[in-house]
């Protein structure tokens, strides 16, 4: 008898594959907080309408690095490069080009995934931390490069660039943040359901079996070469749009501005979401950019402990993340409607 025979004949059952919902939420939560994104820009601040915009872009960034990482199985801590190409390809094209702001995103696009899937080829020959370490060290020399001096008439060298935040178009009576906010959720928005929609093909299909296990998924037939070049070019891309959203609403780009901390706090956001999750993005997103304030709020001077400690509670309490979280709280409804 087989070892599958066995497992069967002693009554155990198959793992069942994770369903496809399962990495969004439900439809009537999506329109919920839909709704909740749509209406929440006309009753608030500025400052809280630009903190909600960042929300988006970051959430793009863990998005991609989520792509990556729980999609394809390749970890990464050079996410932050990309970004810093994307935020500099738009900003180099606004302000020396005289570009449309919206016509750069594309480009940065375009410019980040050629960038990515380049740096995926050689990457092939590496694989958990070794891979870590090479994205590593792209993170590591970015602003380096970005501070070179036959690039500094373009860049702007340590100075950087100052990046005009665009008007509303058509004369539409709103803030310059508040267009901005929408503008980016209809591109955060956008990406979002082509992501879903990618994890869900056949293309996304082969990243998870690359994921599992890459041994069986090339001897079923799947490229595995390409495949893994293919979701580091997308996630380089999609990394590369929220760098692009990130210099407009910013207004400033700098080569310390994408150090490796940012790359850190992107790969922080993913595990804090749940990593394979893409609803889990934003929620991460959220913990790196409110968090830290709340740390500070509590003590100025230990502001970095105070984070530690409350990262590591999360950690402890929560080891998959918002998704952990999530998965409860639907048992949670599920029981109360059998009630």
């Amino acid at each position: 008898m087989s070892a599958a025979e066995e497992v069967v004949a002693e009554g155990h059952q198959a793992v069942e594959a994770v369903p496809k919902r399962a990495m969004t939420l439900g439809t009537g939560t999506s329109l919920v907080v839909l709704a909740a994104l749509l209406v929440v820009p006309m009753f608030v601040k500025n400052f809280i309408i630009f903190q909600m915009t960042m929300l988006l872009i970051y959430g793009l960034a863990v998005l991609a690095l989520n792509i990556l990482t729980g999609g394809s199985g390749q970890f990464s801590l050079g996410q932050s490069a990309f970004y810093a190409v994307g935020a500099y390809t738009s900003a180099v094209l606004m302000e020396h080009a005289n570009l449309n702001y919206a016509l750069t995103i594309p480009i940065s696009a375009a410019v980040c995934f050629g960038f990515g899937y380049l740096f995926g080829k050689p990457a092939l020959r590496l694989s958990g931390v070794y891979l870590a370490l090479a994205t590593f060290a792209l993170a590591t020399a970015m602003p380096q490069l970005l501070k070179l001096n036959f690039l500094e008439h373009w860049t702007g060298g340590v100075q950087g660039l100052v990046v005009t935040k665009p008007d509303a178009p058509f004369g539409l009576p709103m803030s310059q943040d508040t267009w901005l906010y929408y503008f980016t959720l209809i591109v955060t928005l956008a990406i979002y359901l082509l992501s879903v929609n990618l994890l869900r093909s056949r293309s996304g299909r082969a990243f998870m079996a690359i994921r599992d296990n890459e041994i069986a998924a090339s001897s079923m037939g799947v490229n595995v070469a390409l495949y893994k070049t293919l979701a580091f070019g997308v996630s380089a891309a999609i990394t590369g749009v929220a760098g692009s959203l990130g210099a407009i609403a910013v207004q400033f780009v700098a080569p310390d501005s994408y150090t490796i901390t940012l790359a850190i706090s992107l790969f922080l956001g993913m595990v804090v979401g749940g990593v394979g999750w893409l609803p889990g993005s934003f929620v991460g997103a959220a913990f790196i950019i409110f968090v830290p304030n709340m740390a500070e709020s509590i003590s100025k001077g230990l502001s970095g402990a105070v984070f530690g400690v409350l990262l590591f509670l999360v950690i402890y309490l929560v080891p998959h993340g918002a998704r952990q979280i999530a998965i409860l709280g639907q048992q949670f409804a599920g029981k109360l409607k059998k009630n």
